[in-house]
């Protein structure tokens, strides 16, 4: 990589740092990556609607909250006509990139940025440096913003080389919160797929060291229960009234009783409550949020109706009403071992890799397994990718960064894969 390249592709990581978003309002950061494929020169750019299914998006928020992202977005100088396309949280790309006859392959990254204030100290690069979050309360504090640059990168690069076939490139958004996987995987642009590669950047994993394919991502399914009852007097009259807050507590405590399952791993979580009025009051309505994850599908599934189940039992005991939903979910897919191993022999031959490591449990969920899902139904391989880079504090937390000679790693890794992805059959 050249030396402009380098500190280009090093620079745009810095600048998606400094402007995070959220999922679904990921505005500035969709323009960002529309002018860089413009500059690029790429055959077809899709955003918004034109990249997804709308009525496969998930976890999308409300009106009132997707708004001030946009207006911030406007005020920022973002282009009118990137705004009208990401209307109602329509954000995400979808490059395609045409060099002759040969195979197609995607590579998916992440847009969006986590809720969570970036650390100020001293010893903190981006603070330090001058890239730290501008946006109060929102940072990438898990490397979506050096997984943007990379594929920026990558595609440049790949157009610049000797590959032969389709390169798309798919900017999903609302990671995080699970929401945009499903959207772009019914979007329409991974019929034709052959390939998928998908990249995260660190998970514990030191620079120079890859991971060629991951298995055993968690299914997982995000849900809220509201539980509704009627209000009374606590001093007074507590008999009067049906507490929807005793009803949550109740839900909370069973939960963790759900049975484990012989078949494998289950999880189950409740992370946050909210509701009731004052203390001399019988709460009426208590929500709570909640998750649940499986080593397969089926027994996230599993999981997810004995939450269910043990809502409805708890409204019940109470004399309350539930009505509990599914916010977002993800299934468990593999990567498929014949990719992992072609990424794993061109790992060997990039710059500054010293370590190669086959497959690796992973532990946590993403949704990118929609994609991946999709192309190897349709007969494709897929894999996700593990680019190791020195972090000084782990993932989400207010102190995360990365190593950014990582950043040539992961670019080198993606134009050379598909080079050899053009030449010959895995």
């Amino acid at each position: 990589m050249s030396y402009e390249v380098r500190n280009r592709v090093r620079d745009l990581r810095r600048a998606f740092h400094r402007h995070p978003e959220p999922g679904w309002r990921e505005f500035r950061t969709t323009a960002r990556v529309v002018e860089e494929l413009e500059r690029i020169g790429v055959d077809e750019i899709a955003v918004g609607r034109e990249a997804l299914a709308t009525d496969e998006r998930m976890a999308v928020p409300p009106e009132s909250e997707l708004e001030p992202w946009r207006e911030r977005a406007r005020e920022a100088g973002v282009r009118s006509d990137v705004l009208e396309r990401t209307a109602d949280g329509h954000t995400g790309v979808v490059a395609t990139l045409e060099q002759g006859e040969g195979p197609c392959l995607g590579l998916r990254v992440d847009l969006d940025a986590i809720s969570m204030q970036e650390s100020t100290a001293d010893g903190h690069r981006p603070a330090a440096e001058g890239f730290r979050s501008e946006h109060d309360g929102y940072m990438h504090a898990c490397g979506h913003d050096a997984h943007l640059a990379m594929a920026l990168g990558a595609l440049e690069a790949v157009k610049e080389s000797e590959f032969e076939g389709t390169f798309t490139v798919f900017f999903q958004p609302a990671e995080e919160i699970s929401g945009g996987g499903k959207a772009m995987a019914e979007g329409g642009h991974l019929d034709d797929v052959d390939y998928l590669l998908a990249l995260h950047v660190g998970l514990d994993h030191p620079t120079g060291e890859i991971v060629a394919g991951i298995e055993k991502p968690l299914a997982m399914a995000h849900l809220t229960a509201t539980f509704e009852g009627a209000s009374a007097h606590a001093g007074k009259a507590p008999n009067e009234g049906a507490n929807a807050m005793q009803a949550a507590a109740t839900a909370i405590q069973n939960a963790y009783g759900i049975p484990r399952h012989s078949d494998g791993l289950t999880r189950v979580n409740v992370g946050r409550i909210e509701g009731g009025t004052a203390s001399n009051v019988i709460a009426e309505e208590v929500s709570i949020e909640a998750e649940v994850r499986g080593e397969t599908t089926a027994l996230m599934e599993y999981t997810r109706t004995e939450l269910e189940r043990v809502c409805y039992a708890a409204a019940e005991m109470h004399d309350c009403d539930v009505t509990p939903r599914v916010i977002s979910e993800s299934p468990r897919v593999d990567s498929h071992p014949a990719l992992r191993d072609l990424v794993g022999n061109v790992a060997w031959e990039v710059d500054g890799v010293d370590r190669v490591i086959p497959t690796e449990e992973f532990g946590v969920s993403e949704d990118v397994t929609y994609l991946m899902q999709r192309v190897q139904d349709n007969g494709g391989f897929a894999s996700y990718v593990l680019i190791g880079t020195d972090h000084p504090t782990s993932h989400h937390t207010p102190t995360f960064d990365i190593d950014e000679e990582s950043l040539e790693v992961g670019v080198e890794l993606l134009t050379e894969t598909a080079i050899a992805l053009s030449r010959r059959q895995p």
